[in-house]
């Protein structure tokens, strides 16, 4: 019943975001474990882009729905949507050290952006992520997220650069409560605060 009513939430949430004229920017939301192969992993995340230089904040959604291909590779389907610009993206995270109790994975993708006032974009994406387990239903994370994109019939191109504290806690088997902070390291990005949830699917 618990994961009809998640997945109902999350539907709505998308189809939400989809009538309403809005727009985002991506989130990590995840711990350097991958999904578990053979699993599905379906997961929403209201995002708040912090204001800037005195600036309002900006609320929108962020989405992931994923696959695990083997026990360390999973690739997964993201989009985020705020106020003026909508992210679309895919990507592909490996599961490089597997530790007891400490984990690192790098992940690859690409995305494109649908912005209101015509400024498109498109570029790859890149991170490293490493967590480690300090009890028995908690993981912290930490990552370095990484953006490369150039404006759509232009040769200008900027780079976003957060560094992203934080926390995954399982509520169930199939369901885990994540929570994230990324801050902005440089001009072109936005420092944001994420939380959300994350469901899985044999």
């Amino acid at each position: 019943m618990l994961k009809k009513i998640v997945v109902l939430l999350a539907a709505a949430v998308f189809l939400f975001a989809a009538v309403v004229k809005v727009s985002a920017q991506d989130v990590l939301m995840n711990s350097a474990e991958t999904i578990n192969q053979g699993h599905f992993k379906l997961a929403s995340f209201p995002t708040v882009l912090l204001g800037k230089t005195g600036g309002d904040p900006v609320w929108g959604v962020a989405g992931r729905f994923g696959y695990g291909l083997t026990p360390r590779f999973d690739i997964e389907a993201k989009a985020a949507i705020f106020k003026g610009l909508r992210y679309f993206g895919a990507e592909g995270e490996y599961w490089l050290v597997q530790g007891q109790n400490a984990n690192v994975s790098v992940a690859l993708g690409a995305h494109m952006t649908d912005s209101q006032g015509g400024a498109d974009s498109s570029g790859i994406d890149t991170s490293l992520l490493f967590s480690t387990s300090p009890a028995k239903l908690l993981e912290l994370y930490g990552g370095l997220k990484l953006a490369f994109d150039s404006f759509k019939n232009s040769d200008q191109n900027f780079t976003r650069v957060h560094l992203v504290p934080g926390l995954e806690y399982r509520l169930s088997p199939d369901l885990d409560f994540l929570a994230e902070f990324g801050l902005a390291l440089n001009d072109n990005s936005r420092s944001y605060i994420s939380v959300g949830l994350a469901l899985y699917l044999r």
